[in-house]
């Protein structure tokens, strides 16, 4: 790589999904944050023309800060290998696996690693009646940031109502019980295990808005769960050929030990603020947020 001062990254932002203003202040930081680190940005809000904005622009890198569908789910990186443009985060393939939820769990089944089972379902069947017993979890197949996520617990009289904004198929998903956890893999190596504590579900709001919630790294966990959740985060991460950093997510129902541990999803690219969970864990082991920003643009490829 050239020197960091003609190195010119487009940082990618915004974007069309549901996640868009996660997007946005993640990028922002990101590109704050690269410019701190020495290189020339470039702050791209991407749309339609996202392919002819780049191929005015030129740019060496593009580091993609999107979130949600379109920016996450393999179809942007798909723009950015046709247009032979080094990326960060993960590729084609890695991130539409990690996007779909029922396919991430045929990789991790591959892989030997624990997860809840879940039907894919018609919305109106969803609607109708309980498709499977409560306690159970309904979510689009494809979204992040808790997004579109109904709760149902034991003893609901009415199966949940679903907003319109749902897509005609959904995920239902058995609930999994106890604490949330997650940890962060940068390149091969797992950071550290975080735990989320919130008053309530870890929706949206939790996670985006100001005292939603709390995290605690490390987690105060057994040895043993600390251990599982840097080896299965590690194992998800290959298993669904990830790249750059990721973030794989866990419950853990304490009273059931190791068996009580369980892997809800992979993030191929999670929020990126300094008081994102990832960065978090990167600077509790030593590594700044310039210095994190900058490393995911040197690792960045494509033709992968």
């Amino acid at each position: 790589m050239s020197s960091r001062a003609s190195h010119r990254v487009a940082v990618l932002m915004g974007g069309p999904s549901a996640e868009r203003e996660v997007s946005l202040s993640s990028g922002r930081e990101c590109a704050e944050a690269l410019r701190v680190a020495g290189f020339q940005v470039i702050e791209v809000d991407a749309g339609p023309d996202l392919a002819r904005v780049l191929d005015d622009l030129k740019p060496d890198c593009v580091f993609n800060a999107l979130h949600g569908r379109w920016g996450e789910d393999g179809c942007v990186q798909g723009i950015l290998e046709w247009l032979h443009i080094p990326y960060t985060h993960s590729g084609v393939l890695a991130s539409a696996l990690a996007m779909d939820k029922t396919r991430s769990k045929a990789a991790y089944r591959e892989a030997g690693l624990p997860f809840v089972e879940s039907v894919i379902a018609a919305k109106a069947d969803v609607m109708a009646g309980h498709v499977m017993p409560a306690p159970y979890v309904v979510k689009p197949n494809n979204e992040g940031s808790s997004v579109g996520v109904y709760l149902v617990m034991d003893g609901a009289n009415r199966p949940p109502q679903l907003s319109d904004a749902m897509p005609e198929m959904v995920m239902v998903e058995t609930y999994a019980p106890g604490r949330e956890l997650t940890t962060a893999v940068m390149g091969d190596r797992a950071l550290c295990v975080t735990e989320i504590i919130t008053s309530g579900w870890y929706d949206y709001d939790a996670k985006y808005k100001e005292g939603g919630s709390r995290h605690v790294l490390p987690a105060d966990l057994p040895a043993e769960i600390t251990e599982a959740c840097l080896d299965y985060a590690v194992r998800a991460h290959h298993a669904l050929g990830c790249r750059g950093m990721s973030r794989t997510d866990f419950r853990w129902d304490e009273t059931r030990g190791i068996d009580g541990l369980i892997l809800l999803e992979t993030n191929t690219q999670p929020g990126m603020t300094p008081t994102s969970l990832a960065p978090e864990q990167a600077a509790h082991v030593g590594i700044g947020f310039p210095e994190l920003v900058a490393w995911m643009v040197e690792d960045a490829s494509c033709n992968r």
